[in-house]
């Protein structure tokens, strides 16, 4: 990442002076390039391994880009945490960890715990699996509802307390947890506190026949992940948060995704609206999408692109409405949601 811009004025031997503005524009420029690179490198890397899925992995990278986590919630065998395991691996340095969640799991195995040492008669911290650059949940609904809320901190504020100390975590840090949402036997739902925590929840859902062939070749001898090598550095993914800081997001468009979330505060069929921290996402991940795209402005097809990823998770649909969604389904019915709001808040004319 290049050199913080200047904090003085130096002269130019053309025009005699170099205003600080332009070399601030220098240096967001080279940041921005830096950065858009670096998303170009791990989208083609992870397209390597998970087929088919261009924009699902556009999605996970504008989360990562933000400093954002993301829950995956679909059916076995759809490649989440092969899509864990190839952002970790794309990552030179990366630290990797996993947490595959059971009943028995204890808060301590996700954090860790300190544990006496008789040679130095004193107690010695022993991180968890949650002190790493890319951490993967497997399967987070098989945890306890203690051992889930163990992680509310980390996702929140990225560190952890543990005895009274508290520790930093890594950075950069992106956690990516996995939901099977067609077994409930042995499951625990996650609170509504916990899946606020999340940037994003997305599906991959199956690939096209095309893409399952492509599959099927790429796996004749070994797992294409087995090859799969680091093509950025930690440092460049830290890199990519003060980028997207940079992406113009107009007044308007940021009244109208104020406006959008509150008006799932207006409807009757949801029992619990999105907070101050789903406008916060929201604004966050059309600056990332932006920069994804290659531009350095948010337009109102990224809020319309957005919305539901990043606000679908964070309101409860009140009981009267169940019967409409087991009629249109769940994405019947959070497409009835995204018009819903959009009626309340309609689109500026003048963007």
């Amino acid at each position: 990442m290049p050199d913080a811009p200047p904090t003085t004025h130096t002269r130019s031997r053309h025009n005699g002076r170099r205003p600080r503005a332009e070399a601030e524009d220098a240096w967001r420029a080279a940041v921005d390039a830096d950065a858009a690179e670096t998303c170009r490198r791990l989208l083609e890397n992870l397209e390597q391994v998970v087929r088919g899925k261009r924009h699902e992995l556009r999605l996970v990278l504008a989360a990562a880009a933000c400093g954002g986590h993301v829950l995956i919630e679909d059916v076995p065998g759809t490649a989440k945490t092969v899509l864990a395991r190839a952002l970790a691996r794309s990552v030179r340095g990366a630290n990797v960890g996993r947490i595959q969640c059971t009943p028995d799991l204890q808060p301590t195995d996700v954090t860790g715990l300190s544990i006496y040492n008789q040679k130095t008669r004193d107690f010695e911290f022993r991180p968890g699996p949650v002190f790493a650059n890319v951490v993967l949940v497997d399967e987070i609904n098989r945890a306890m509802p203690k051992t889930q809320s163990a992680l509310l901190e980390a996702m929140a504020e990225n560190q952890v307390t543990v005895d009274g100390t508290t520790r930093p975590l890594p950075q950069p840090f992106v956690l990516l947890a996995t939901d099977n949402p067609i077994e409930h036997d042995g499951t625990f739902p996650l609170p509504e506190a916990q899946l606020d925590r999340f940037f994003m929840r997305l599906s991959l859902g199956y690939p096209s026949p095309e893409d399952e062939l492509e599959i099927l070749r790429d796996q004749q001898h070994e797992h294409p992940l087995e090859s799969l090598g680091p093509v950025v550095t930690a440092a460049a993914v830290r890199g990519l948060r003060p980028a997207v800081a940079e992406v113009y997001v107009d007044e308007l468009l940021q009244r109208w995704i104020v406006d959008l979330v509150g008006a799932t505060r207006q409807l009757d069929t949801i029992a619990l609206s999105a907070s101050v921290r789903g406008s916060l996402a929201l604004e966050r991940a059309v600056r990332a999408w932006a920069l994804l795209e290659g531009r350095m402005y948010a337009t109102p097809e990224d809020v319309e692109l957005l919305f539901l990823p990043v606000i679908a998770h964070r309101i409860v649909f009140a009981p009267s409405h169940l019967a409409t969604i087991r009629r249109l389904g769940r994405e019947g019915a959070l497409r009835e949601l995204w018009e819903c709001c959009l009626e309340l808040a309609p689109r500026p004319r003048a963007l």
